[in-house]
């Protein structure tokens, strides 16, 4: 058997999760070839953990000017893109013209110009992308996607879904370039994507057309003063003004964060510990979104990135009854440990509403693994032995523009006050 070949354009947190899954699960039948980043530091830290953790052979490394030179080297069948959201059009499009096909992280791309594109280029070229959504894995969503196939409660007629970002969580969007919505799209687009793309799955529609309202309520300086707080340093890391902030990082007192950002950034300046409750933050951390879908049910949803504890309360209302899903998850910061914890689960309940009978639990298999277990799944059907799945779990490019215009049009309603039709932004 002919092995995959792979090469990976961007090397931060996101990018372990592929690397040490092709050097050790997945490397009887795959071959990593490259490694390509804006930061040489970066891709060297990548380098020691795939030859010392994971017994893989050092890689050769290009840096971004340099990414169409890689593509020419090693001839990769597969482009696997995690580098900042706002340039993953750019390595996604490129690949496709020079004949590979692409595996890119959520969100696919952050506005509807560059999603156009995306789309043009798939028609142009005829390869394949697909979007990385480990959440329609977990056990307990693919539950959800089974029920209401099965018609438990009959049609869908509205979504109800309130997704909490706790203070160690959410504040970490607000520390690194993610707060520049330029770089990420904002909540909506870089966290949401997730949220949208599993109604999307679950219900089996498209989203029509949106309304949201969204503000930066919480983090930032203009907030911090007004309740009386102060927060006066640029960056936590080596700040004695930081050291009791419940809201700082020190990156020094984290082997793996130090690593891959702190001694990276003589290369290019970026700071992952900036300060939460300073200046220069663009992206909303409370918001709330209104969406018709084509089979006319309508999603409630909120966003809020400073609770005091992580997880998401998800009600389906449906012509024979209703479903509750409650979820507590893990804590994180990104890339700040063990990945197996990244989303896990510490508590989730699904129960049943049937109109006019007593309701019931449903039980779900335990998954293991980040992301309430969706993770393994996910790297088994990019890279090992995927089974016949009932509920089409892989997602395409079109799935992945679906998922972020519900965002990007969201974003388009807070700036202007008024709804957006999905149809009025792309073309398929």
């Amino acid at each position: 058997m002919s092995k995959k070949t792979y090469a990976i354009v961007g090397t931060g947190g996101r990018a372990g999760f592929f690397y040490t899954a092709l050097a050790k699960e997945y490397k009887d039948r795959s071959e990593l070839l490259a490694l390509c980043d804006t930061n040489q530091t970066r891709m060297d830290y990548a380098n020691k953990i795939l030859t010392q953790d994971c017994g893989y052979h050092e890689l050769p490394t290009y840096t971004a000017d340099r990414f169409e030179e890689m593509i020419a080297e090693h001839k990769p069948d597969t482009v696997i893109v995690t580098s900042v959201d706002r340039t993953h059009h750019h390595y996604i499009i490129k690949a496709m013209e020079l004949g590979c096909n692409v595996i890119t992280e959520k969100p696919m791309t952050v506005d509807e110009e560059k999603c156009q594109e995306i789309l043009d280029t798939v028609k142009r070229t005829g390869r394949d992308v697909r979007v990385t959504f480990n959440y329609r894995y977990a056990p307990h969503h693919t539950k959800a996607r089974e029920l209401i196939m099965n018609g438990v409660i009959g049609d869908i007629h509205s979504v109800h879904f309130e997704w909490l970002l706790n203070t160690r969580h959410g504040a970490d969007y607000f520390r690194r370039w993610h707060r520049d919505k330029r770089n990420s799209g904002g909540l909506l687009v870089h966290k949401s994507t997730h949220h949208f793309d599993l109604v999307n799955f679950w219900i089996g529609s498209q989203p029509e057309s949106v309304f949201a309202y969204g503000d930066l309520l919480f983090y930032g300086r203009e907030n911090a003063e007004r309740r009386g707080e102060k927060h006066n340093y640029a960056r936590a890391t080596g700040n004695p003004q930081a050291e009791n902030d419940h809201f700082a990082l020190h990156l020094d007192q984290n082997e793996q964060l130090k690593a891959m950002y702190l001694d990276a950034e003589h290369e290019d300046g970026y700071q992952r510990d900036q300060n939460v409750f300073g200046d220069g933050i663009s992206i909303e951390d409370t918001l709330g979104v209104l969406v018709r879908y084509k089979n006319k049910a309508v999603l409630t949803y909120s966003l809020n990135a400073y609770m005091p504890w992580e997880g998401y309360r998800i009600a389906f209302n449906g012509s024979k009854g209703r479903i509750e899903m409650n979820i507590v998850e893990q804590s994180y910061v990104n890339a700040g440990g063990d990945r197996a914890k990244e989303g896990a689960l510490k508590g989730r309940s699904i129960t049943v509403y049937p109109m006019f009978d007593a309701p019931y639990e449903v039980r779900v298999e335990e998954g293991e693994g980040g992301h309430g277990g969706g993770d393994p799944v996910l790297l088994n059907d990019i890279f090992g032995d995927p089974v016949p799945d009932q509920f089409n779990r892989a997602a395409n490019h079109v799935d992945g523009a679906r998922s972020i215009l519900t965002g990007i049009a969201a974003n388009r309603a807070i700036k202007t006050g008024l709804p957006v039709r999905i149809e009025d932004l792309v073309k398929f």
